[in-house]
């Protein structure tokens, strides 16, 4: 599998395109003024307990108040707690953890009412980002992502990705981990660390022990509302997580960020600084890449299959709904079930990247065309899950009903990509309506009296949509002789199939177009 990541960097933010073998699969918006990016940590303020909800509403200095419930509060909230009021007021010097004495963890079936109280002060973690009319959803379980390690504050836990089978590797990791950890952090080992050394694995830890350390130096002047420790860039993000040897080509637009990119490639994976490339092409970059005739393709309400089915993909307030059609794909009675079998798959894989492609979480209904056989049903089932497992984000997909419908849900953490994929009608500018052709020839009319007595020119050409042109020269007498001896002049008549209907222009002797 061939993957590239392509970059349009704009002054307002970047637009991210994960293709892999050439199709589209993923495409991120990163916006420089996105102050609430999963991940980043605000001092946020308790504004209101709820203690029916057993939540609090937190002031972040988002429009909105954010929500942080009870169980997201995480096991150590009294010890970051008893650590921000220290540190606030003078009274913790050190930036590590090692003279800071734990807390107790917290009941899992306690209450909010008795941990947090209105007004106080306490560092979240942005879990979700404002989705709608929702504020961003709160955690003070914090953590900080590296490439191969995640640094846990207030825990002595090493836990490592269960997609590392080997129990030779997952000891020698949690050895090496043991051996570099500071005391009072916690470790999670990801599935990239397998077969990294010690030399790696330490580069990556140090540098999250240094983003703690700056998180704990801003923590006694920041003001409530405001953002202590910010996420890395939504693009070093995704190669953070993402970049593998199977990359071929990371392409980028702006100068700037190719440096940036190179150098943050360079630390993490040196051995695929060469595949950093900078777009020099006139045409841009998206364009260049054929991105752009995928954007326009897969989002909209229709999504056309290759062979010859579609998707009509509906979105509501509590879910998105997902239709399968046969479309032109003919079947006989004798195999009508094998072809209804094959549109499915070929739905599961398309339905699969339009998951990624639109980041569409929540519930998603699937409607796939009916099958008989229970053994296509359990086949089509695992052909999905199969596709699905691409996917980072967490989701469960549950078994056909006694409908036909698939029923999925999947992590949402951020708004749903949306693109306006419709353009407005140039003939009538988007209002439904145009002038009536009744009156075009009379429009044309006028400009003749303009260009021909006023402007004086001489050999004008005009040119039409081919059914005006039609119109113009049918008859034993036509419009053109018409004109002849109205304005003892022989005007050249053309069409153009781009043109829209009611869409006329005037060119001079020398094809150059008479400005009107």
């Amino acid at each position: 599998m061939i993957k590239e990541l392509i970059i349009d960097s704009s002054p307002s933010g970047a637009t991210i395109a994960l293709v892999q073998d050439k199709q589209l699969v993923e495409l991120h918006k990163e916006q420089i003024t996105n102050n609430y990016t999963v991940g980043d940590i605000y001092l946020g303020r308790i504004k209101k307990i709820m203690p029916g909800l057993n939540a609090a509403f937190v002031d972040v200095g988002y429009e909105k108040d954010a929500f942080l419930h009870y169980l997201d509060l995480g096991p150590q909230v009294q010890s970051l707690l008893k650590l921000t009021k220290q540190v606030r007021g003078g009274g913790y010097q050190s930036k590590l953890l090692d003279n800071f004495k734990l807390e107790e963890d917290i009941s899992k079936g306690g209450k909010i009412s008795e941990i947090l109280n209105k007004n106080q002060l306490i560092p979240v973690q942005i879990a979700k980002e404002p989705i709608s009319t929702k504020g961003p959803r709160l955690s003070s379980d914090m953590s900080i992502a590296g490439r191969y390690v995640v640094l846990v504050p207030f825990s002595e836990v090493i836990s490592i990705s269960k997609k590392i089978k080997s129990n030779t590797e997952r000891n020698r990791l949690r050895k090496i981990v043991e051996s570099i950890k500071p005391k009072h952090f916690g470790v999670i080992i990801r599935t990239v660390s397998e077969g990294k050394g010690v030399a790696e694995m330490q580069k990556d830890l140090l540098d999250l022990v240094s983003r703690w350390e700056a998180f704990i130096t801003r923590l006694p002047s920041v003001e409530p509302g405001k953002k202590v420790l910010g996420e890395i860039g939504r693009t070093s993000t995704i190669l953070r997580d993402i970049l593998n040897p199977d990359f071929q080509h990371i392409y980028l637009n702006d100068p700037s960020l190719y440096e940036e990119i190179r150098s943050y490639v360079h630390e993490i994976s040196p051995d695929l600084e060469s595949i950093v490339k900078l777009h020099k092409h006139k045409e841009p970059i998206f364009e260049h890449h054929g991105v752009d005739k995928q954007i326009k393709g897969a989002f909209g309400k229709t999504v056309n299959l290759a062979g010859g089915a579609y998707l009509v993909i509906e979105h509501t307030e509590a879910l998105h709904v997902i239709d399968v059609n046969s479309g032109n794909r003919t079947a006989n009675k004798e195999n009508q079930e094998e072809n209804a079998f094959m549109v499915n798959k070929e739905a599961a894989k398309e339905i699969a990247r339009q998951l990624r492609l639109r980041d569409m979480g929540g519930i998603v209904v699937v409607d796939f065309i009916d099958m008989h056989k229970p053994n296509n049903r359990k086949d089509l089932f695992d052909y999905l899950k199969a596709e699905m497992a691409h996917d980072r984000a967490k989701h469960t997909i549950l078994p056909p009903s006694k409908f036909g419908l698939v029923q999925i849900t999947r992590q949402r953490v951020r708004p749903e990509m949306n693109i306006v994929t419709t353009e407005v009608c140039p003939a009538c500018g988007g209002t439904g309506t145009i002038r009536p052709t009744i009156l075009l020839l009379d429009d044309i009319e006028n400009n003749f009296n303009y260009i021909l007595t006023e402007q004086n020119e001489k050999g004008i050409n005009l040119c039409v949509h081919p059914y005006i042109e039609a119109y113009i020269k049918k008859g034993l007498i036509t419009r053109q002789m018409k004109w002849l001896v109205k304005y003892n002049q022989w005007i050249k008549v053309k069409s153009n199939p781009a043109y829209q209907i009611t869409e006329f222009h005037f060119f001079n002797a020398k094809d150059e177009e008479i400005k009107l």
